[in-house]
């Protein structure tokens, strides 16, 4: 599929270091990505712990994103019993339907999920005087001072904190449809919690082997049915999605469905189990697909046919022939996310360059954006440079290839054309107005 040039997509904002300095600390390298359900908000994390909220904002201008509010979600823990540190980066953050007022987030480290409540709190001072403009009567006796509204700030605090349930990393977090629960998900095990109960859990897949030794996969990512709140789905590095009902049995052990792709004999090679892992899973939004990311594809699935996708897409096939240096400097490990679009005709995943890519369900187009700093220069110098700059580097050859430039974290607005695109320590938002 070539790139179509004449898409209406659109450098539009960018949040982060927009100098050509490359002296980016760790701390500040953005993790995850997430629009509320509504797509007036939006949620960053990093590697530093931080979780950063942008509000949208409406002027004669246009629309825009703006900063709401930032605070520390997770910090540096150190596990004495294992004598391993546990670092403060936010691997997953899910916002919680909104209810009132206040928002709800999830956000998530290695070990450990906080709840938090993001609300404006009038900050009130004392008055000077509450004595009036007239004379006091002698039997106005004591005066109170009296309360008077100064300014509005956001104020984050944490609600709940969901610790102690999780040996392994967490890959993963997903609220239910009920609104009431959700899932986390590590390597071995996946919990069922109580959104308002934070000190217990129901396992409900556990793959942990009775010897290690015997250990052959581990899960990938979880995420709940859009829809129906007894079904979810994890995904598992042996390349396989299995579809679960919790109406069946406590511990989802008995899979309602596996779906999974025969391998290909021809391309078999020492890498092949490493390529095939799933890094993420999506259930589009009618919840009859499932989309899933590989090394080196992008796969959709119906939900009602297991044996094969019904859509295949390679990301960078021109990469198959360079999998062993791949490996060597630890690349072929990168876990791209893929995301569909809020009226599901959509797919969108990222690649290396800073490029990323967005496909139509029917395989017709494929449009490849660059996040990278020309964006800035180009919105300088005009619309048809624009248009140059974002698709420059459209990984015409592996010569050109920079792999130290990934775009592994993206989100689509629920009800419109705007996408959200992590570039290392930079937040890019491009939107389409045709």
């Amino acid at each position: 599929m070539a790139a179509n040039e004449e898409h209406g997509w659109k450098f539009a904002q960018c949040f982060g270091d927009k100098g050509d300095s490359d002296d980016v600390t760790d701390a500040d390298i953005i993790s995850t990505v997430e629009f509320d359900h509504t797509g007036d908000y939006l949620a960053t994390g990093d590697k530093g712990g931080r979780v950063v909220l942008f509000e949208r904002n409406e002027s004669k201008k246009g629309v825009e994103y703006r900063f709401h509010t930032e605070f520390q979600s997770h910090e540096a823990e150190f596990d004495y019993l294992k004598s391993l540190e546990i670092e403060e980066k936010i691997n997953k953050i899910k916002w919680c339907k909104r209810q009132n007022a206040a928002h709800f987030l999830l956000s998530a480290n290695d070990k450990t999920i906080k709840l938090w409540k993001v609300f404006e709190k009038s900050l009130k001072l004392v008055s000077e005087s509450n004595l009036g403009d007239g004379p006091q009567p002698p039997s106005a006796g004591l005066r109170l001072p009296r309360m008077t509204h100064q300014d509005t700030i956001v104020a984050a605090v944490p609600r709940r904190v969901y610790a102690n349930a999780h040996t392994y990393h967490i890959n993963s977090i997903s609220i239910n449809s009920d609104s009431e629960t959700y899932i986390s998900s590590d390597d071995l095990r996946i919990n069922l919690w109580n959104l308002d109960i934070s000190d217990q859990s129901f396992n409900i897949v556990d793959i942990k082997p009775a010897n290690m030794e015997e250990l052959t996969e581990v899960i990938t990512s979880a995420e709940f049915h859009p829809q129906q709140c007894n079904l979810f789905m994890y995904s598992s590095s042996k390349g396989t999605i299995k579809l679960c009902d919790m109406r069946q049995s406590a511990l989802c052990d008995q899979y309602a469905k596996v779906f999974e792709e025969p391998e290909d004999q021809a391309n078999r090679s020492f890498f092949s189990e490493i390529i095939q892992s799933v890094s993420d899973i999506k259930f589009s939004h009618d919840g009859r697909y499932i989309l899933s990311r590989d090394y080196l594809t992008l796969k959709l699935w119906d939900i009602n046919m297991d044996n094969r996708p019904v859509q295949t897409i390679n990301i960078h096939d021109q990469l198959r022939s360079k999998l062993c240096d791949l490996y060597e400097n630890d690349c072929i490990f990168d876990k791209f996310e893929c995301v569909v679009s809020g009226d599901d005709q959509h797919l969108m995943t990222g690649s290396y360059n800073n490029n990323f890519h967005i496909y139509d369900r029917e395989g017709k187009s494929d449009v490849t954006l660059q996040a990278d700093k020309s964006a800035f220069k180009a919105k300088r110098l005009g619309s048809a440079k624009n248009k140059l700059a974002m698709n420059r580097g459209m990984m015409g050859g592996d010569d050109t290839t920079d792999f130290n430039k990934k775009i592994l974290h993206t989100s689509w607005h629920p009800r419109e054309n705007t996408i959200a695109v992590a570039a290392t320590n930079n937040l890019f938002i491009f939107t389409d107005k045709q």
